[in-house]
């Protein structure tokens, strides 16, 4: 078997009650919860309590025609995770990808498709990448990081200064990342104002997207092949010099899902960190009294919103079992980082700051860049709030929708308003020559 169950086999779990008035959450045409469209963006909590209602995993429609095992209990995800020996990442496994039942023009497939990277690789080829990437990443100096990440935040915040209001998403979190990471690989000045704009073209998720997705390839191709004759103190320069002997395409896979699995996810827990800094009473009443650090907050949006909803792709070797789930081989299984993360099993009294959360995955393909990643969130965040002092939400919790997908959970938008300020003041305040 390597598809959903018939619909007669799925418990039909619609989620709210009657008594709500709410409508009956969609099931997919075999019966399944859906993670994807509308219903999942507004209302996943009810989602994720449709899969627990089925046990420690379920089946789950992730992009239409496409379904695929969800694993919501956060014991189940950590043996999963730490289980490579059954369960691979190499989705050419996929079998239902291999009969040709999944459209070619899935949504998911831009990060599920194998490629030649350590997020798809197994065993000797995963031990050989990560390797490399371990090594390179470990290289970036956390002083230059931090510097590059103000220099970008104080840019970014310059250009909305003056207006008195702001899209903390689409004018901060969405961009920032993606002007450190630009810096980081090595780009010339405009190769970053592309790379800015092709990849803000694929996080659009629009009809623009797949042409983005080419386009942002051949840019990495173009840098690499800059590097290998004039290389330089940066991350693809490091990775086409390292002893694992990255050919182009295993070099250019490494960047294309490196910078795919930090822009998004980063971009996402900025957003929920200044929305609890902004918009929660217990932060927003002690932050000017730096009683309440960025960092807790950045630890609480990890547990409560999870950036990486549902990901982890894994796919059994052959029929398994997994804590009570039937597990048929060549299957995609997700791990839901946002539904284990609030799992109702976990003790009441765990506390936000134990970083016990499945937001960075677990086993060996835990994510490789976590404290730079804390760094360039951190320091964004602190930028905005200390030039934008006076920043207030401008929407309630109602009015934040959340992107569609099965993968991410990203706000689509975080308004907010502030007295003023002189953009050339902030701009002088980044004296080291700024960013693209």
């Amino acid at each position: 078997m390597t598809s959903a169950p018939e619909a007669t086999s799925v418990p039909q779990t619609t989620g709210a009650p009657e008594a709500t008035g709410a409508p009956e959450l969609p099931l997919s045409a075999k019966g399944c919860p859906v993670l994807h469209g509308e219903s999942f963006a507004t209302r996943s909590a009810e989602v994720y309590a449709q899969l627990r209602a089925q046990g420690a995993g379920a089946w789950a429609e992730i992009a239409p025609g496409v379904h695929a095992l969800v694993v919501t209990g956060r014991r189940a995800a950590v043996d999963m995770l730490n289980d490579p020996a059954v369960y691979a990442k190499d989705s050419r496994l996929w079998a239902d990808l291999n009969a040709g039942k999944v459209p070619q023009d899935s949504p998911v497939l831009p990060l599920m498709a194998w490629r030649a990277s350590v997020l798809y690789a197994d065993a000797e080829d995963h031990t050989r990448l990560r390797w490399a990437l371990d090594d390179c990443i470990a290289r970036i100096s956390p002083h230059r990081l931090r510097e590059v990440t103000r220099r970008s935040a104080l840019t970014l915040v310059s250009r909305v200064a003056e207006q008195g209001a702001a899209d903390m998403m689409a004018d901060f979190a969405d961009t920032l990342p993606l002007m450190v990471f630009a810096d980081l690989l090595g780009c010339t000045s405009e190769m970053a104002t592309r790379m800015v704009r092709l990849a803000q073209q694929m996080i659009s998720a629009g009809p623009e997207a797949a042409q983005g997705a080419v386009d942002y390839a051949g840019l990495l191709y173009e840098l690499i092949q800059l590097r290998r004759v004039q290389p330089g103190d940066d991350l693809t320069s490091w990775l086409l010099g390292h002893d694992a002997k990255l050919s182009d395409e295993e070099t250019l896979n490494q960047l294309y899902t490196t910078v795919g699995a930090g822009v998004i996810p980063t971009a996402a827990w900025m957003g929920w960190a200044l929305h609890l800094l902004l918009g929660d009473d217990s932060y927003a009443g002690t932050l000017a009294a730096g009683t309440v650090t960025v960092r807790r907050a950045l630890e609480k949006a990890l547990w409560v919103r999870s950036p990486m909803a549902n990901f982890s792709v894994h796919f059994a070797r052959k029929d398994t079992t997994l804590h009570g789930i039937a597990v048929p081989g060549g299957v995609p299984i997700l791990v839901s980082h946002a539904a284990a993360n609030t799992d109702p099993g976990l003790p009441a009294d765990l506390g936000y700051e134990n970083r016990s959360h499945l937001a960075w995955s677990a086993g060996p393909h835990r994510c490789p860049a976590i404290s730079q990643a804390t760094v360039i969130a951190q320091t964004g965040i602190e930028t905005a709030l200390d030039q934008l002092w006076d920043m207030q939400l401008a929407v309630t919790d109602d009015e934040i929708q959340l992107r569609h997908g099965p993968f991410h959970q990203c706000p689509v938008a975080m308004p907010v308003t502030f007295r003023p300020k002189s953009a050339a003041a902030i701009r002088a305040a980044a004296t080291d020559g700024g960013t693209p």
